[in-house]
């Protein structure tokens, strides 16, 4: 098992970190309660000690899996979960917190953070001091345990610093997505602050299920990625031929060569969502896998033959 320290904090976090924004069903297909609660027990069975859920993720519906997961083993689990964009004002949190609490089934929280920067989609803009400052109070009450932003730029992130202490930040950040390298990233090595990064298999694209022309049910959020645009896929398509033959060399699938090269990153652990317990365990067994130097390189190179072509825009969703 592979356990890091979350920032400059006491708390141990496993590299492979659970994603569950699938358990909330909301934008995603095909996903059954029972088997998810089943991924995360399996997961938790194979050393993935940590689990990231948010409110946001189905109305808490997430959540509550989570905390139905994991209430035999709370113990022994580190959850992290996120508060939403509208929920930001000083009251808001506290109620958001209290709400979080109860849908996990637990009397505190292991990381809180804020999903979203206050004013994204078109909500309230509260001044980060008054949501910080909600969150220092629930620190101080024993009600969460570290405080950590998400989707954060490095001036937002300085700005965060000056009102509580920030021990993560959570962007997306895979082999075929990588603005946070900019600025983002060398912030973070040089405070002390851990990477959380999120859809790190590039939403799937780098286990190479998805074959030379990706296509999507009604409802799926992953229509709206702008790596499935068709110039950026055929790129990451490319790319992935020429990955191929590294997992080969070491005997694993796509999926785990690029989670290794996310985690041999510094101060990064990668959060991967499981639709069943199969994906879960696949998942887990990165934390074994030790890639050269050499290697890591070639893989880096070939990951950017990707992004070199992306702008700097940090959102991998095309919303309207």
């Amino acid at each position: 098992m592979h356990l890091r320290l979350l920032g400059n904090s006491d708390i141990q976090i496993s590299s492979i970190i659970m994603g569950t924004w699938q358990a909330g069903k909301n934008m995603w297909v095909g996903i059954e309660d029972q088997e998810i609660e089943k991924a995360f027990n399996d997961a938790f069975e194979a050393g993935v000690t940590t689990f990231d859920t948010a409110e946001a993720y189905g109305n808490g519906h997430s959540e509550r899996i989570v905390g139905k997961a994991l209430k035999n083993v709370r113990s022994k689990a580190v959850i992290a979960t996120k508060v939403f964009s509208n929920h930001l004002a000083y009251k808001q949190v506290i109620t958001a917190c209290e709400r979080s609490l109860k849908n996990l089934r637990t009397d505190y929280i292991d990381l809180y953070q804020i999903h979203w920067p206050a004013g994204s989609f078109g909500h309230k803009k509260v001044p980060i001091e008054e949501t910080l400052g909600a969150m220092n109070d629930l620190k101080d009450q024993g009600k969460i345990r570290a405080i950590g932003v998400s989707n954060f730029n490095r001036a937002q992130l300085e700005e965060a610093r000056q009102h509580a202490e920030i021990v993560s930040l959570q962007p997306p950040y895979s082999l075929f997505w990588r603005q946070v390298e900019k600025e983002t990233m060398p912030f973070c090595k040089e405070n002390d602050i851990s990477i959380l990064a999120y859809s790190s298999l590039a939403q799937g694209i780098l286990t190479g299920k998805f074959g030379s022309s990706p296509k999507f049910e009604k409802g799926d959020h992953r229509v709206s990625n702008r790596l499935f645009l068709p110039e950026n896929y055929a790129r990451a398509h490319t790319a992935l031929d020429q990955l191929r033959p590294l997992a080969d060399k070491y005997d694993i699938t796509l999926g785990q060569l690029a989670l290794a090269w996310v985690i041999a990153q510094p101060n990064t652990c990668a959060i991967v969502g499981a639709r069943n317990s199969n994906q879960a365990i696949q998942n887990s067994r990165t934390m074994e896998i030790t890639i050269s130097n050499d290697d890591l390189a070639a893989i880096d190179s070939i990951g950017k033959s990707v992004t070199d072509y992306i702008d700097d825009n940090p959102v991998m969703w095309k919303w309207s």
